[in-house]
């Protein structure tokens, strides 16, 4: 039934068309206020702090949402530092470990910590909230401790969905956990395509991020998973129902992808983008 009701709303808020003359592009979508995401271990180049921070600066991004690996424990402190010296904001932080929640206290920082939902057995929808919820719950409230927003990370299965998305988040902050929040990708969405007005006008009170991609229905068993901003057929319909919503949130540009230079990944995202908003401006489109 969602998925019905999205493609009515779809249409609804005018989807396939333009953006109305009135309608603003909020600064979350400029340049300097976008979050990097998915820079770190999947640079071809394999950069390092410093160098990842110069990048990110001469690109004109401002904020970064830090992925990392075994490996890059002990660059921790370094990406930080590297961060600071070049204006970067550590707008989030995947997962948690305590290595890093030190270093948020040694220098004042409070990123958003992001962490994939599960999908656990059971047998009742709110066995399952609950379950998700108990599996949470430790990070949730490290976080909390460090003053660190908590970010519901969807990555398929029953984690993934939206409705599921929002039940676990509402079932934290009836618990007091005010800081729970959602991050939503939309390259782990391409099955949602057709409901994403209902998706999206259900998770927005609760949006911490939402990460952009290009996106094609199935897309995800087709190959294209990840697919530059404009390289799809279905992102500029999904950013337009963002648009006419009045969302004026956090929005994200990733690279994920192995084989190529972070650089030129998010220089083509960024390029896109623009490319997209620019045609929900015409008249007619």
């Amino acid at each position: 039934m969602i998925r019905l009701v999205g493609l009515v709303l779809f249409v609804a808020l005018g989807g396939l068309g333009s953006l109305e003359a009135d309608t603003p592009v909020p600064p979350s979508f400029e340049k300097e206020n976008l979050v990097a995401w998915c820079i770190v271990p999947f640079d071809a180049k394999k950069r390092g702090p410093e160098e990842r921070a110069r990048m990110l600066k001469e690109l004109g991004l401002t904020r970064s949402a830090y992925d990392w690996r075994q490996n890059h424990i002990p660059e921790f402190e370094k990406e930080i530092l590297a961060y600071q010296r070049h204006g970067i904001e550590m707008f989030a932080f995947w997962s948690g470990h305590e290595e890093a929640f030190r270093l948020f206290k040694k220098y004042g920082i409070h990123p958003q910590i992001w962490k994939t939902v599960p999908s656990p057995e059971g047998e009742t929808q709110e066995e399952r909230v609950s379950a998700a919820v108990r599996k949470l719950e430790p990070l949730v409230k490290r976080a909390g401790e460090a003053g660190c927003a908590f970010g519901l990370y969807n990555h398929g299965g029953w984690g993934g969905e939206p409705e599921n998305l929002v039940a676990i988040c509402k079932a934290f902050r009836e618990r007091g956990d005010s800081h729970v929040g959602i991050v939503y990708n939309f390259h782990h969405a391409h099955d949602r395509i057709d409901s994403w007005a209902a998706d999206f006008e259900v998770m927005k009170p609760f949006l911490l991020c939402l990460n952009l991609n290009g996106m094609v229905p199935g897309g995800d068993r087709e190959g294209k998973k990840i697919l530059r901003l404009g390289g799809g057929t279905k992102e500029s319909d999904m950013i337009n129902a963002v648009l006419r919503s009045g969302y004026e949130g956090p929005i994200g540009i990733l690279d994920h992808r192995n084989e190529t230079d972070t650089r030129e990944t998010l220089l083509e995202n960024l390029e896109g983008l623009e490319q997209v908003l620019e045609t929900l401006k015409e008249p007619g489109k």
